[in-house]
């Protein structure tokens, strides 16, 4: 490996061959892209064709393209393709928390697969940018730049959550003393001391899913795979861990890779947001720029004293605001999306609501732009429950009103 050479032969009893390190173009030729989609690809070409970029990405996945066949094949028929990524493209920036939003197959841990080398990809380059500059310059070092959460827990199940700490420290090459500082330090963030001496078998799925994030960040890498880290987890943990996940990669020499299933996680976390949907990427932006690009509304929330003037505040914000659509209703509490042309100026609108809180003596109003989520949800129905969104049910306490109002 370290002078480019073949290292095994074809075993003549287990058939095991060596990988190949040629790449192959792309089979397909991408159809009626996003324009953003298009800007990105163009920009990951340029990165691995421009020696010496000034700000080189963290990663860079060009042209991804991983096709899978059925294992069954009779006389009668052949075995079927299935395109599980299509002519994926995007990069990582320094100090950047990209984040794959999609369903269940919609191809984000076969692209975080293909990243880490634990599957091949049929077509399509990726570089990790640190992975050439730690080998070359200091090869004891290189596991050093790598941090992987997978989707799966890999744990030792007879070890204890101290044990899987300082052995990971150790192939990672830190010394103890600064092993025993970024341990003692990333534990209290997380609330672990009272797991720390625990067999990993006895903790709960949290907790598991903490330690793995752990030990995917564990020091300090430049390059961190994180497929779905927050799964099982309660909010409080998940607040943990998005601080901390923040503070490793802002505004440094890093970059993250995130995978999930939830809007409102991406929102946290994420700097950008790639949607992928049935192997292709849909959109990428920052997250304002997707609500600028898809966002048509604005989410109004209402919060009465009197539930018996439902009916007359009903009235009166459709005086104010004609086009309103009610989206929800409880004893005390109304929402209503309001498209764009109705709101602006926004001085207007708040004078208004303003005027709407002092007559029907309101506890509070909250009047936002309204998230991916939310939009999404809107345009289902004018009508439609709660419950029922693309990605994930939204909760709306009293609480986040009050902090919004």
């Amino acid at each position: 490996m370290k002078y480019g050479n073949e290292i095994m032969n074809k075993d003549p009893v287990f058939r095991i061959s060596p990988r190949s390190r040629e790449t192959h173009p792309n089979p397909e030729e991408p159809e009626e892209e996003d324009e953003d989609v298009q800007a990105e690809r163009v920009q990951a070409a340029n990165t691995l064709t421009t020696p010496n970029l000034t700000e080189e990405p963290v990663i860079t996945a060009s042209c991804l393209h991983k096709e899978y066949y059925d294992r069954k094949k009779s006389c009668f028929s052949t075995r079927k393709k299935k395109i599980a990524i299509r002519s994926v493209s995007f990069c990582v920036r320094k100090g950047e928390v990209l984040g794959l939003l999609g369903h269940n197959g919609a191809g984000k841990s076969t692209s975080i697969k293909m990243i880490t080398g634990y599957t091949k990809p049929c077509a399509g380059v990726v570089v990790l940018q640190d992975s050439r500059t730690l080998v070359r310059q200091q090869h004891d070092n290189s596991l050093k730049f790598l941090g992987n959460c997978p989707q799966e827990n890999s744990l030792w199940p007879k070890l204890t959550m101290k044990e899987h700490l300082e052995l990971y420290a150790a192939v990672k090459g830190l010394g103890k003393e600064d092993a025993a500082l970024s341990i003692s330090r990333l534990v209290e963030a997380l609330k672990l001391q009272e797991q720390l001496k625990v067999p990993v078998k006895t903790l709960s799925e949290g907790i598991k899913r903490k330690l793995c994030f752990v030990l995917s960040i564990l020091g300090n890498p430049s390059v961190v795979l994180l497929d779905e880290p927050f799964t099982g987890m309660d909010p409080e943990g998940q607040q943990q861990m998005w601080q901390i996940l923040q503070a490793t990669v802002k505004n440094k020499e890093r970059g993250a890779l995130l995978t999930t299933h939830y809007m409102s996680e991406a929102e946290a976390v994420c700097d950008r947001v790639a949607i992928m949907v049935s192997g292709t990427l849909r959109c990428i932006g920052s997250i304002q720029h997707l609500k600028n690009k898809f966002g048509k509304d604005y989410l109004l929330e209402i919060k009465m004293k009197e539930p018996t003037q439902v009916k007359a505040l009903h009235t009166e914000i459709l005086k104010l605001f004609p086009q309103a659509a009610r989206q929800e209703r409880y004893s005390s509490f109304m929402a209503y999306k309001l498209p764009v042309k109705d709101v602006h100026p926004l001085s207007r609108a708040f004078f208004k609501l303003e005027a709407v809180k002092q007559t029907f003596n309101l506890e509070e109003y909250s009047f936002s732009q309204a998230t991916l989520e939310q939009s999404k949800q809107c345009e289902a129905s004018p009508d439609v429950d709660v419950g029922t969104t693309l990605l994930v049910q939204p909760v709306v306490s009293e609480s986040q009103l009050k902090e919004s109002a």
